[in-house]
């Protein structure tokens, strides 16, 4: 395998029972349950193992009231991945289901997006509805990181390493990137939240949590062009990305996935 080339692993870590109205911005008449997965993602390659988003807690679950599934420690290591030995973490932004768990990876360098800094930090988070999603004490561990010399800042589209970059989506909070891999397929996206379920890129609709409509739209066209073909961008939070892609092996069913593989389409 080219060291440029890479696995990927969408890890679940926890779960929200919803209804469909409450995951599009003009409702859903079909009033149906609807759930959100939550995720955090790891890439596998030559550059050692990479974490995408870190998750939250037990005690954010329950403040949150949203389910844990299981640890994320936990679901690194059923892939053989130590938390402690790290040393790459993407944030795609800063809300509390991916950014958590901040004492998680001591080794790592994290890479964000200027514009998701400067929005969790500035004048928006005045305003309650626009810091909602945000913990305080997570954006607050991320500036202890940057003092510390421990993140590493991209402004729009960027490498990580080879065959791993990030582009900056927007939309759903202002500094949003997904993440674009090389794979023996060709490149996978990590839409992460810049597309929630399949119906939002699929449809065209959008989440009701959003910071720029224009920018949620036009991001989903951004998205299939960056993936080898559309049906290669893997949306953030749907539970059909565990029934689409294969167990990442035997006994991690409705856990771990992998997909850097085709896909399973209805």
């Amino acid at each position: 395998m080219a060291d440029n080339v890479h696995e990927i692993y969408a890890i679940r870590y926890g779960h929200h029972s919803r209804r469909s109205p409450v995951n599009y911005i003009d409702g859903d008449p079909h009033d149906v349950l609807q759930p959100l997965d939550f995720f955090v993602w790891a890439i596998v390659g030559a550059s050692g193992a990479i974490v995408v988003d870190t998750g939250f807690d037990e005690a954010m679950g329950k403040k949150r009231q949203r389910d844990m599934v299981k640890p994320v420690r936990e679901g690194l290591a059923a892939l053989g991945i130590t938390a402690e030995a790290v040393e790459t973490v993407i944030v795609s932004h800063l809300h509390y289901d991916h950014c958590g768990n901040y004492d998680l990876f001591p080794r790592a360098r994290y890479h964000l997006q200027d514009r998701e800094m400067a929005y969790a930090t500035g004048r928006c988070m005045c305003h309650q509805a626009l810091r909602a999603p945000f913990e305080v004490e997570d954006v607050v561990a991320m500036v202890r990181k940057v003092f510390a010399g421990r993140v590493a800042f991209h402004d729009g589209d960027d490498e990580i390493v080879p065959g791993v970059t990030v582009h900056r989506i927007g939309g759903h909070s202002k500094g949003l990137q997904s993440v674009r891999v090389k794979t023996r397929l060709g490149p996978v996206v990590l839409a992460a939240d810049a597309s929630h379920l399949y119906a939002h890129i699929d449809g065209g609709r959008i989440f009701p949590l959003t910071h720029n409509l224009e920018d949620v739209l036009e991001g989903y066209a951004k998205l299939k062009r960056l993936a080898v073909a559309p049906r290669h961008v893997v949306p953030g939070h749907d539970p059909l990305v565990l029934a689409r892609y294969p167990a990442a092996k035997p006994g991690l069913e409705g856990w771990i996935a992998r997909l850097d593989v085709e896909p399973k389409l209805p």
